[in-house]
């Protein structure tokens, strides 16, 4: 990857990470392979679209947006109320993999942002499986 830019730059700036959001969200209300993780997140699923895409801005390099608004992520401590196990998990990177694929963004950033999504979907598992 280029060092001269951001990852927010790489990815295409705010237009193409809304987009990415966006399709990330709209998988998850409509894919069955979604299912699961679809359930842990409220009705409506725009609060959610829009604290992924402040995030993903900061996180990114970008405007750090969210930190501005709601301070620290603390990505753990806020999803302990959900259940997060291997299923769920799985069936979030499945969202994010098939947005990425579908997405205008360089193979080589898509593959980076491949490998660290999944290292913090990790880190975000929370319940015990047996």
């Amino acid at each position: 990857m280029n060092e001269l830019n951001s990852l927010y730059d790489l990815i295409g700036g705010e237009t193409a990470l809304r987009a990415l959001v966006n399709r990330f969200y709209d998988l998850m209300d409509s894919s069955p392979e979604a299912k699961d993780v679809r359930a842990l997140h409220a009705k409506s699923l725009g609060q959610a679209r829009e604290k992924l895409f402040m995030f993903l801005s900061g996180w990114s390099g970008g405007p750090s947006l969210y930190i501005e608004k709601y301070g620290h992520p603390r990505l753990r401590q806020r999803h302990m109320p959900f259940s997060i196990g291997d299923i769920e998990r799985d069936q979030w990177l499945w969202c994010m993999n098939r947005a990425l694929d579908e997405s205008e963004i360089l193979p080589a950033v898509k593959e980076h942002l491949k490998i660290r999504f999944t290292e913090v979907a990790n880190f975000m598992r929370n319940k015990l499986e047996t």
